[in-house]
């Protein structure tokens, strides 16, 4: 819908040539970006192409090396985020800057408080504030709930308020959907459609091409630092985009022969899983995983995924059930046992469970195994052996920077990911080898922040390890993933898994109606 009032013509954003380096590497080069009113604009690219690096300079948390910057067709030297907010400009991180224990009225009013006499926060007004801007933008939040006790959509609900509080007309949203559940997202397109019927202009930092074609008007695609081109979304299909943003065409479709599946690896039986509550999420599930498939678990989120996780890689206890690896039993063992005895994990959540982020990229290669001959002697590291087993990962998995010795945290979440599927499919050959057992890898959201490249490059070494004889579980919130990368496809609801379907034959609609509860046969 057009709104006569507001002049769609006028640029708010214009960034010229503009390059940024860190030493000797060029993050940015010579990149150019125009936003106009009342526009959503998508930044494209792959992990580490600049992107982030891009919004945080128009945000003031970094200063170019060179080029400019005009905001509403007037220069401005972007020294530091308050010259940002002071010209109309808030940034939502894909990692949200919330203060946990604070409500939310007062995280979004915080450094800007309303006062009373003698300087004390106003907290009714504050309320009042949240109350009226929630309203006006359509974003539904209770201000007086503590943002630990919210999800995480209402979460980034907040962040956005937060920054419309300031007085924000440009909003930047790096990676939005990147933890929300699909109906989340479908949340998140609406209100962003709110927001420009306002006049708001809004740019999206994202991987994601259909959600670019739901609700972006232009795209401008950056390539390894570089700009590529930028494009009408309406006029360009997925495909395009897709090949523009890694340089060559993308293969969406997982490339993958028919599954020959062998001896059971795990087995679940009658498990029982209690949550923090004490309220049982895993009631009596019964699952198998055999050698040469892989096996995905479809479920709307909080059904008990994670979970089930946790109790296989023991990072939970179980009331009762068996779960047994190769016919060994391994309920409630500790996380290094159930390692040594073939279970693998790339975990939900890479940065809290996957990697040490400030630790380098060598010391994060040998986490579970540091201790093994190969890479130390008499409880002392071989650093040598350490950087060259690194060195292999990184060529072999093609992680980005290529230096093993920069801290985790500086990698893209894609090379991040890269670096923890490259450990623990090493892990899985040497396993192998020295038990001559098939081993298991469990992949929770695999893909999640991954740009479509990565997304190819994961699910080709998910289908490798099934087709070397090993079995993969995969558990993923992205029904399209689920489906094309799978086997057999098990549906979880309410902790029990309600139905097995075999992926070449599975529909959304069935898998739909199977995660709200009803039967296949419905």
């Amino acid at each position: 819908m057009v709104n006569s009032n507001i002049d769609y013509n006028k640029k708010v954003v214009e960034m010229k040539n503009i390059t940024k380096k860190f030493g000797d590497f060029v993050a940015n080069d010579n990149i150019n970006l125009t936003v106009h009113k009342g526009e959503v604009h998508a930044l494209l690219g792959e992990n580490g192409a600049g992107k982030s690096t891009l919004m945080n300079i128009l945000y003031g948390l970094y200063q170019q090396t060179s080029g400019e910057i005009h905001i509403n067709e007037k220069l401005v030297k972007m020294d530091n985020p308050n010259v940002a907010i002071e010209n109309g400009i808030g940034m939502v991180h894909q990692h949200f800057m919330l203060v946990q224990p604070f409500t939310v009225a007062e995280n979004i009013v915080l450094g800007t408080e309303p006062t009373l006499a003698l300087g004390k926060v106003d907290i009714k007004k504050a309320i009042k504030d949240v109350e009226e801007i929630s309203k006006k933008y359509g974003l539904y939040v209770d201000p007086n709930s503590k943002i630990e006790d919210i999800s995480v959509g209402m979460q980034q609900r907040v962040e956005i308020l937060k920054a419309l509080y300031r007085g924000a007309d440009i909003l930047i949203l790096d990676e939005p959907t990147a933890v929300l559940t699909p109906q989340e997202i479908n949340e998140l397109i609406q209100i962003i459609k709110n927001l420009t019927k306002e006049g708001k202009s809004v740019i999206i930092i994202t991987h994601k091409l259909k959600e670019i074609k739901s609700v972006a008007d232009y795209c401008t695609i950056i390539r390894r630092g570089k700009y590529v081109d930028t494009v009408k979304v309406s006029e360009t299909t997925e495909d395009d985009l897709a090949s523009m943003m890694v340089g060559r065409e993308v293969n969406f479709k997982v490339d993958k022969k028919e599954a020959i599946p062998k001896e059971v690896v795990l087995e679940v039986k009658d498990l029982l899983v209690k949550d923090n509550r004490k309220v049982s999420v895993v009631d009596g599930l019964n699952l198998e995983v055999r050698a040469g498939e892989i096996v995905g678990i479809a479920g709307i989120d909080g059904n008990g995924q994670s979970e089930l996780v946790e109790v296989l890689t023991g990072l939970r206890k179980a009331q009762s059930g068996s779960i047994r690896i190769n016919g060994e039993e391994l309920i409630n063992k500790k996380p290094k046992e159930i390692f040594k005895k073939g279970i693998k994990n790339i975990p939900e959540d890479r940065h809290k469970r996957g990697l040490i982020l400030d630790f380098t990229v060598a010391e994060n290669t040998v986490l579970q195994n540091y201790k093994e001959a190969r890479f130390s002697k008499n409880g002392i590291i071989n650093k040598k052996a350490i950087e060259e087993y690194a060195s292999e990962i990184i060529e072999r998995f093609d992680v980005r920077p290529t230096d093993y010795t920069v801290k985790s945290r500086a990698l893209s979440g894609g090379n991040q990911q890269k670096i923890i599927i490259g450990r623990e499919v090493d892990n899985i050959e040497t396993s192998k080898k020295e038990t001559g057992k098939p081993q298991l890898l469990i992949a929770t959201q695999p893909t999640r922040g991954l740009d479509v490249g990565a997304i190819e490059f994961v699910h080709k070494a998910l289908v490798k390890q099934r087709d070397e004889g090993n079995a993969v579980l995969l558990v993923s919130l992205e029904l399209d993933e689920v489906m094309n990368v799978s086997d057999k496809i098990a549906v979880i609801y309410e902790g029990k898994i309600v139905g097995i379907v075999d992926a070449k034959d599975a529909d959304e609609n069935t898998l739909g109606l199977m995660m709200a509860g009803g039967s296949e046969h419905e």
